[in-house]
């Protein structure tokens, strides 16, 4: 069955939903086309939609951030990361640099890009210095990095590995016995790398509904009616709703590139905690070009906490407990212009999201 947006809205109005029903959709850029087509606002009051672990810059743990300012101010090499991650600012003393572009600003060679190639152009343009990329995401860029690794890197490139998986974070959440939500959208971009496959224990190990959608209004209406009715039915089951882009077992050359050069690990969640199996670390194979190889773990770094700044909200966001304007910081110490958590620095962040969707008046007022 296909539609515009405008028909799978009718179909949901036109669904026999007499009780509280909540959503949580897990990606980022769904969070984006949500706010920014108005989807809450325009479907039934009955239907509340979550922003989930969505955003891999907001859940990036605080010491890894704090390690990248460190490398770059104190050691001769030029810091390589992606453009979102120059903001995100790390818990340190007044005066001391508290984000990569505080660092770069205080003198440190700090240099956004879009790409692992990039990173790669960097190191063979420089052939006398060392380049430290520090490599963030989930497996949509996991699986550009593991390329470039398999393809070969220059010797001068060096990796700061904080990436990690998907699917364990809505594990976390389900496993707890409280999860927040009824049903799930999952994420497209995801699960066109790693398949389709990852989501369906979301229905067969915790019976709730799932549906994996694109990002344009039609699509992601698509997955929130196919979630209802299988709410409704009560026969939960994982429905594709995006199958131009998201095949059964997903890329294989990505997935295979990913395999043969890291290993799935047990990995810190910033102000979350300890997830299991839920990061990717070098291979030992790889360790001429592991970072931590090269340059080790102080005893400050091991110390470090990984909490959130005092009041930021941003882990209960990114968990789904609270929505973004409920944050006591949001709007008033804590805007785009001076974020104080992470979730304000990213386009992927629900708190960036919602603002730049308008929702301001309600945190100005408070």
């Amino acid at each position: 069955m296909s539609g515009t947006a405008r028909d799978w809205l009718e179909r949901i109005r036109a669904l026999p939903i007499d009780r509280p029903v909540r959503i949580m959709n897990v990606c980022g850029g769904h969070e984006r086309s949500i706010t920014m087509a108005g989807l809450r606002g325009v479907l039934p009051k009955a239907i509340e939609l979550i922003p989930g672990p969505g955003c891999p810059v907001c859940i990036c743990p605080e010491e890894d951030i704090y390690r990248a300012i460190r490398l770059a101010l104190d050691h001769d090499v030029i810091l390589v990361t992606y453009g979102d991650m120059l903001r995100v600012p790390a818990n340190v003393a007044k005066g001391e640099p508290r984000s990569l572009e505080q660092a770069k600003a205080a003198g440190a060679d700090v240099r956004p890009i879009a790409s692992p190639l990039e990173a790669a152009a960097i190191a063979r343009s420089e052939p006398g210095r060392t380049v430290v990329f520090f490599a963030v995401g989930f497996e949509t860029t996991t699986a550009p990095l593991a390329a470039l690794i398999c393809e070969g890197i220059p010797d001068n490139l060096l990796l700061l590995v904080s990436c990690r998986r998907t699917w364990p974070a809505v594990a976390l959440l389900l496993a707890a016995g409280r999860p927040g939500f009824d049903a799930l959208v999952a994420p497209g971009h995801v699960s066109t790398v790693m398949g389709p496959e990852e989501w369906a224990f979301v229905a067969e190990e915790h019976g709730l509904p799932v549906a994996i959608a694109g990002f344009t209004a039609d699509t992601l209406l698509a997955a929130m009616y196919a979630v209802l009715r299988q709410w409704l039915d009560g026969r939960p089951r994982l429905d594709n709703l995006y199958p131009r882009a998201v095949r059964p077992g997903g890329n294989p050359r990505a997935r295979a590139c990913i395999e043969a050069t890291l290993d799935i690990v047990d990995a810190p969640w910033r102000g979350i905690g300890t997830i299991a199996a839920s990061g990717y670390g070098l291979k030992a194979e790889f360790a001429a070009n592991d970072a931590d190889t090269h340059f080790p773990v102080s005893d400050e770094l091991r110390r470090r906490a990984g909490e959130m700044p005092p009041g930021c909200g941003c882990a209960e966001v990114v968990l789904g407990r609270i929505y973004p304007t409920e944050c006591k910081l949001y709007g008033k110490a804590c805007t785009p212009r001076n974020p104080v958590g992470p979730c304000m620095v990213s386009d992927e962040g629900a708190c960036r999201i919602w603002w730049a969707g308008g929702a301001r008046a309600a945190a100005a007022a408070e």
